[in-house]
């Protein structure tokens, strides 16, 4: 995948020749202007990453554009769109490289100068031309000739003195440097190559830099003009100094440290500023001193990775590199200049600065500097910067600390004597960690650490870093599969991978780069469960691995870290057993009970994982878990539950985390065969569990699941391994309390409660539910009743949906058995009644359809009661239970919301193909077959509604399907979402272009659709989506058949469901829909025209405007489409009515207007009904 983002060229090339060579005529339109400009943007942002591939043709592009800013011919905008095509490449592929390209002769230098000068500098639109021309001219300067000789013979006259070359060009660089856009940049460069002329050096550097100092000195940095007049002083002070001679500047160099201290510019609010303050600082401290080589400074000898790897097979050692030439002379003695301790002093504090560039500038600076020292005070240097590794300083000046001893290693200038000293703090920098508030801060610091270490790789000797081989090695393998940054974790991979390859000596490397690389890194999860596991069973990393988790990450501030870091302990404890019982065990126990919130959250899941863990291990052996832990763990991990309720912790905001914390304990505990059995120990869980699931709706919304899940596993657990008083056989008093209490609990004001009791009636064992089966199931049975006083208990009969499975699937299926033990002829019928009910369940809320979370559970239940009973006694199945089950699921396959279909789908599926057990009496097997073939079960997606609709409409055809299919495809059909609207509508058409032509079908298709209506009507969920449906199928023709009768009976009972429908409805929506309907009704003869006529005049009079408008409307357009209706003599009349009144006045003057309609259609004017007061 990643070869594919390489580029071999230029590809483009032709297409950029043809795009530069159309800007004249593209120059003509903005539209095809701003068509070009981004044309080429997007064809020069591909090569970002690698801008080296257009160096072959930068020449010719250069030319062309050029030759274009040159003609005489060209316009302004022309010109303008050239020099932006040419900043755009500079932009790719770097100013440095690009500007030597331009033309720099004698005769270029006036022209530039001039179109410099004609530009507007506060013109926003024109920056990137001016910004090219600042370029260009800082390569005409280069030119070998004195300046003087540009300017010819100057006139003598005061009166026409002009301005001389050099002068022109100082003062248009002076002022661009205190614009506000990029052009400031551009300023600087030329200040660079044109001050440290030889014949400007002499004449005008001076004065230049008077003119920096007053701009430093009066500048007011806390104005955005002052800002920028700072900006451009110390950018180009910072260029002259990088490129001008050392003879030359160093006379002014301590005037101008002088300045910078007394303007304080690294105390400036600007980071912008203070970087610039920094890098001026350093290029004043580099010519302060000599250039030189340190002869000091340690080089390494060959850097092949070939030879590394070999010298690591081979065991031969490289010798290092001598320096050579000057650097064999020996160190010429010579006085340090008192300045560079006060260079030295702002670099060091630079790197303690808030901002990264800031810091980065310092370091680099630091490294430079550091390089012109003797060796001594190189070392004081090294010193000082270890100094920013103190637990009393910033992450700021940790990550600046961690950032110049990469460079100082780069640099060879970091000698192998320091790394003792050196590799201890990097250590530490590769796992620091600041909390501040909810989250922390470090991860920089970190990032910056495994940048060290990638450059120590490259820096030194294998044998020099082999003393800390085995630290490093772990340290970074613990931040590649343990730090909670991504960043982190691909910085330390990309660094332990570079010391692989560079020192070949760190153990097992290979074979850890191979799984830990970039990409498998990137899954924080993956890491931690797999990773993680395959690094500690390399004995050299087993115990770093567990003490950095022990030590860092359970008591992490972040939960998902420390639940994945007991997760991980788990994993690891089959790699140190001895040393998880022995070491780590007796380590968490004091933390569990501890004052730290976060690590007693992460002490008690640690050892919760650990012990299970241990089990499982002892169990392959026949130990138990007592027999490898001491006894002081075992009273440790007993008295855990205790400690924490003397000391009231499982209250407030800490007793969020406890809660599910302790009842994972109890859980893995229980699995652990823990012997607690006759303490006292069990009964203070199940009062921890119980008070839980009490108390749940007094806990934060973001905790409740989790603890919620936490207790029910808990009380599974815990019910298995101590309330049985021998296999299979419950403790009768303990069973009788939790049923009770639990099937009380159903009946609880708060949702959360009723929630928590189903869940903990659906996880007990079979042994508990044993001879309270029926209890149960009527318990569970009240909830999932439906009634108007509790229809805010959604989540709660969701709940009981699942929990009446569950405890179904426990109990286990016996035809003639008792209905206390299992599932028998007794109650089956009532558990389907149970569950077929809450398919029906369409509650809406604020939220919108809750009832879909019901409708979802109970298909899952469905389908689990349904295998469980064809599998034991499939006779209990009879063929109206199993009818019903899969009309519902048809139903449920064939509605709207994607999510749900899906799942209705995979069950109706799963019913249908199952064979160990086969589902007997399942209506129309052979038919249904052919349209799932069991084949095509998995490729049909169910989600996407142009797969599912298609063969959701052909059951349509299979009459025991056809209401439940039709009323599922009539709220898709009549829906709002647009793909649903537009694929369920498709395939509902087409079945009926396939039925058009049989009569009977097509009859018992509209019979099915009354008795939807008529089932449903004024249950808004239904008649609307059904009236748009029907207005649909009207407007299609679909019952074309049917217009050959006068007054069929399908026409006629629609007409009189639809007039029920919208009685005294104020329901704007259906009213609409509504009209729609009549209009399309009016294609049916007989007295049924007549009737649907004075409807549609009566809604005219409608006390809604906007119904009687919409009704005008819609009557104007059924008229045009129908024009035989009426009859021709009055139909110009009745349409200029229709059209022309004001169908939103009052009411009596539109009702004048429709009285006029009536007399026209020869239709009774409808009566006014008086009201009898009673």
């Amino acid at each position: 995948m990643a070869e594919t983002c390489v580029l071999a060229g230029f590809s483009e090339s032709d297409e950029t020749r043809a795009l530069i060579n159309s800007l004249p005529e593209a120059c003509v339109d903005i539209a095809t202007t701003e068509i070009a400009f981004e044309r080429f943007l997007v064809i020069m942002d591909h090569y970002q990453e690698q801008p080296h591939l257009l160096d072959p043709h930068l020449e010719w592009m250069l030319e062309l554009l050029l030759e274009q800013v040159k003609s005489e011919k060209s316009p302004p905008l022309l010109v303008h769109l050239s020099f932006k095509f040419l900043y755009i490449i500079s932009k790719v592929r770097g100013y440095k490289i690009f500007m030597q390209l331009f033309p720099h002769e004698v005769a270029d230098v006036h022209p530039v100068l001039d179109s410099l000068s004609r530009q507007d500098p506060k013109d926003s639109e024109s920056w990137e031309t001016r910004y090219m021309l600042l370029l260009w001219l800082s390569m005409t300067c280069l030119i070998p000739f004195d300046f003087s000789r540009l300017d010819g013979h100057l006139n003598s006259d005061a009166s026409q003195t002009r301005e001389s070359t050099m002068d022109r060009i100082l003062g248009m660089a002076k002022s661009y440097l205190t614009v506000s856009d990029k052009c400031r940049d551009a300023a600087s460069v030329l200040v660079s190559k044109f001050v440290t002329r030889p014949d400007v050096k002499q004449k005008r550097l001076g004065d230049f830099l008077d003119w920096s100092f007053t701009t430093l000195s009066q500048a007011d940095d806390l104005t955005m003009q002052g800002i920028v007049m700072l900006d451009g002083a110390l950018q180009s002070l910072a260029q002259l100094f990088k490129h001008g001679k050392r003879d030359d500047f160093l006379q002014y160099a301590p005037t101008v440290l002088q300045c910078l201290d007394q303007r304080r510019v690294s105390d400036s609010t600007e980071a912008t500023l203070r970087k610039l303050g920094v890098k001026l600082v350093q290029r004043l401290g580099l010519t302060f001193l000599k250039p030189r080589l340190a002869k000091w400074r340690y080089q390494r000898g060959s850097r092949s990775l070939a030879a590394n790897l070999s010298m690591s097979q081979s065991n031969t050692a490289i010798e290092p590199v001598t320096p050579d030439m000057e650097t064999q002379n020996q160190e010429e003695d010579y006085d340090i200049p008192e300045e560079v301790e006060n260079v030295i002093e702002q670099l060091l504090t630079g790197l303690k600065d808030k901002e990264t560039i800031v810091r980065w500038s310092a370091a680099k600076g630091i490294g430079r500097v550091t390089g012109r020292l003797p060796k001594e005070l190189a070392d004081e240097v090294v010193g000082s910067v270890l100094d920013c590794f103190s637990f009393q300083e910033t992450d700021n000046a940790w990550h600046g600390g961690c950032l110049a001893l990469a460079e100082l290693g780069r640099r060879g200038l970091l000698l192998p004597s320091r790394l003792p000293d050196v590799v201890p703090v990097v250590l530490k920098a590769l796992t620091y960690e600041e909390k501040r508030g909810a989250c922390s801060v470090g991860s920089n610091v970190r990032d910056a650490a495994c940048y060290v270490c990638w450059a120590f790789a490259r820096a030194y000797e294998p044998t020099e870093l082999t003393p800390f081989v085995t630290q490093i090695a772990s340290a970074l393998l613990i931040t590649t599969v343990f730090d909670r940054n991504l960043n982190c974790r691909r910085a330390a991979s990309a660094a332990f991978q570079e010391n692989v390859g560079r020192q070949g000596t760190f153990p097992h490397g290979i074979d850890i780069v191979t799984a830990a690389d970039y990409f498998a890194v990137g899954n924080l999860n993956n890491c931690y469960m797999k990773i993680s596991v395959y690094i500690a069973s390399f004995p050299e990393y087993t115990k770093a691995m567990i003490d950095h988790l022990l030590a860092m990450k359970i008591n992490h501030w972040d939960g998902v870290i420390r639940e994945l870091s007991t997760k991980a302990l788990h994993n690891l404890t089959p790699q140190a057993p001895d040393y998880m019982a022995a070491t780590v065990l007796p380590q968490l126990l004091p933390m569990a009970t501890g004052i730290d919130l976060h690590g007693r959250h992460g002490a008690i899941l640690a050892c919760a994982e650990i012990s299970h863990a241990l089990y499982k291990l002892g169990s392959e052996t026949n130990r138990s878990l007592v027999d490898m832990i001491s006894a002081e763990c075992l009273d440790g991990l007993r008295e855990i539950h205790q400690k924490l309720f003397d000391k009231k912790q499982y209250r407030g905001f800490g007793g969020e985390l406890m809660r599910p914390a302790v009842c994972a304990l109890i859980e893995k505990m229980s699995l652990s065969k823990m012997p607690f059995k006759d303490d006292t120990v069990p009964a203070g869980w199940q009062w921890l569990i119980d008070d839980s699931l009490k108390s749940l709706y007094l806990m934060s919304s973001g905790v409740r699941d989790s603890i919620q899940e936490a207790v029910i596993s808990a009380l599974g657990a815990l019910c298995e391994e101590h309330y049985q008083t021998q296999p299979g056989q419950a403790d009768t008093r303990m069973q009788e309390v939790l049923v009770s209490q639990y099937i009380a609990g159903l009946q609880s004001p708060e949702v959360l409660t009723r929630c928590g009791c189903c869940l903990a009636l659906g996880c007990l064992p079979r042994f508990m539910i044993r001879g309270k089966l029926q209890q149960i199931l009527d318990g569970l049975q009240q909830l999932c009743a439906v009634s108007q006083r509790e229809e805010r208990f959604t989540e709660a009969r969701r709940d009981a949906v699942r929990a009446v499975a569950q405890v179904c699937v426990k109990a286990g299926v016996c035809a003639q058995g008792p209905p206390d033990a299992a599932l028998c002829v007794a109650n089956v019928p009532a558990v389907y009644a149970v569950l077929l009910g809450c398919m029906s369940d369409y509650t809406t809320d604020s939220r919108g359809d809750v009832g879909s979370w019901v409708r979802e559970a109970t298909m899952s239940s469905l389908m689990e009661v349904t295998l469980l009973v064809a599998s034991g006694a499939p006779e209990l199945l009879s063929p109206d239970l199993v009818k019903r089950t899969m009309c519902c699921l048809a139903q449920q396959a064939a509605e709207k919301i994607d999510r749900y279909r899906a799942h209705a789908g995979a069950v109706f599926l799963r019913l249908l193909h199952s064979q160990e057990p086969a589902v007997p009496h399942v209506p129309h097997r052979e038919e249904l077959l052919s349209i799932f073939p069991p084949e095509k079960a998995l490729s049909l997606n169910w989600k996407a509604p142009s797969h599912a609709f298609p063969h959701v409409t052909q059951l349509l055809l299979l009459p025991q399907y056809q209401y439940h299919t039709l009323l599922g495809l009539t709220v898709s059909v009549g829906g709002l979402t647009e793909s649903t609207v537009g694929f369920s509508s498709q395939s509902l058409f087409d079945h009926l272009n396939k039925i058009q032509q049989d009569t009977v079908a097509l009859g018992e298709f509209g019979d099915t659709l009354l008795r939807i209506f008529r089932d449903h009507l004024r249950n808004d969920r239904v008649s609307v989506p059904f009236l748009k449906m029907m207005d649909q199928m009207l407007a299609r023709s679909c019952f074309d058949v049917f217009t050959a009768e006068e007054d069929h009976p399908f026409c006629v009972d629609l007409l009189a469901l639809c007039k029920d429908e919208i009685k005294k409805s104020k329901n704007v929506q259906k009213l609409r829909s509504s009209i729609a309907v009549f209009c399309g009704l009016i294609q049916f003869p007989g007295e049924v025209r007549r009737k649907v006529l004075l409807q549609l005049l009566m809604l005219l009079c409608h006390p809604f405007p906007v119904i009687r408008k919409t009704t005008a409307g819609q009557v104007y357009e059924m008229l045009l489409t129908y024009d035989d209706v009426i009859d021709p003599g009055v139909m110009d009349d009745v349409m200029t009515q229709l059209s022309d009144a004001n169908w939103e006045s009052d009411i009596v003057t539109v009702r004048t207007y429709r009285n006029q309609l009536c007399d026209w259609l020869g239709l009774p004017r409808p009566q006014l009904v008086a009201t009898v007061a009673l």
